[in-house]
């Protein structure tokens, strides 16, 4: 088996002598290993010590300052703590795969009561739970808040960054190991972080290149399987010379990503446009109301003297409709036009960013453009 690890070793070096002269990528660059991840941690905790700018007389944190009193043997009714100096919060951490107990784990801490900043304070022991309830590791230390808050007497204030979250560097210490499959199964399953069938192909045929035929076979889009070594020693080794295969990936599909909030447009070097006339104009309409007002007049004669007199001014509307539309602007995109083109017809329109979706939505519902418009 050494010597085989040995061969093995030797012709990886090979083929990564030989696709360096290409642009390629590692497969620990492109593809994650089934089973290898990390898990999201969370708790509720208390943090004291603040200056006066805790949660104050909220109702949870005057319970869970009781409840955690009470642990001591000290008797105390909720209703007569006064939380100023304290604040409920979420305990937050990612436990990352193989971690060990007793290895430390870097946490957040955010405010989940009325607390205007954390700076200056100590959060207590706080267990740390997974998905299934368990608890994973144990948080407690001193603040580190990089914001902060001022209140003047008026009523003004003024707040810099975020001083409401703080984290805990090394701040958890882990209890709990969480077992994973990656050293009792005999396959490794890597996973493309971009699912396509002719990379998961060139993926495999890399492997296959440097270890034999019938190692890797792709699955699917996604997931190529690898045949190990079942000895866990062999099998660390193994996939540190998996990892570093280089695979050049395929093209991605034909894609234009529009993002209808910010206005971005990117469209992928492969899109093509089938021959297509687009004319773009705008069209303006304006309506101005108005009102004019008359003055009315009454005329009264008695014994032949006439008088007149000021009546009731009478409210006449008055509209004006104006529209104004610029002149069309036609451009033609020939047969199989590629990306330059369109970014230059586009950006000769001189349109909005609006305007430059309704082009590429109408290209689309045409049937010309060819690629997937994906809106986010």
């Amino acid at each position: 088996m050494i010597r085989y690890l040995k061969f093995i070793f030797v012709a990886l070096l090979a083929s990564l002598a030989v696709s360096s002269a290409v642009q390629a990528d590692r497969l620990k660059d492109l593809t994650s290993i089934a089973g290898v991840r990390s898990n999201q941690l969370v708790g509720y905790g208390l943090v004291v010590g603040l200056a006066g700018t805790g949660d104050g007389n909220a109702v949870l944190t005057q319970q869970a300052m009781q409840s955690m009193i009470s642990q001591f043997g000290v008797v105390t009714d909720a209703a007569n703590i006064n939380g100023k100096n304290a604040a409920s919060v979420i305990v937050t951490a990612e436990l990352p795969p193989f971690i060990k107990p007793g290895q430390r784990l870097d946490i957040v801490v955010s405010t989940a009561g009325q607390a205007k900043s954390l700076r200056g304070g100590t959060l207590l022991m706080t267990p740390l739970l997974g998905a299934d309830g368990e608890t994973y590791a144990v948080a407690q230390g001193n603040l580190m808040v990089g914001g902060l808050g001022v209140e003047g007497g008026d009523g003004s204030s003024l707040t810099v960054n975020i001083p409401t979250v703080g984290r805990i560097p090394g701040g958890a210490s882990v209890e709990r190991m969480i077992d994973t499959p990656f050293l009792t199964d005999e396959n490794i399953m890597l996973n493309l972080h971009q699912g396509d069938f002719s990379t998961t192909t060139k993926v495999s045929e890399a492997i296959n290149d440097v270890f034999g035929d019938g190692v890797a076979v792709p699955l699917d889009s996604t997931t190529v399987k690898v045949r190990a070594p079942m000895d866990p020693a062999q099998k660390v080794s193994f996939v540190s010379l998996l990892e570093n295969i280089e695979v050049e990936p395929e093209r991605p599909r034909a894609k234009v990503v529009v993002n209808a909030r910010t206005g971005t447009i990117v469209i992928g070097g492969d899109v093509r446009v089938s021959p297509a006339a687009v004319t773009h104009g705008s069209l303006t309409v304006r309506v101005e109301e108005d009102v004019n007002v008359t003055q009315t007049q009454t005329a009264a004669i008695a014994d032949g003297v006439a008088a007149i007199a000021d009546g009731a001014a009478i409210a006449n509307p008055d509209t004006e409709i104006t529209a104004t539309e610029e002149q069309a602007r036609a451009f033609v995109f020939d047969p199989g036009v590629e990306l330059s083109s369109i970014v230059d017809a586009l950006n000769a329109v001189g349109g909005s960013p609006s305007d430059l979706v309704a082009i590429l939505e109408a290209l689309r519902e045409a049937g010309s453009l060819r690629a997937e418009l994906i809106v986010i």
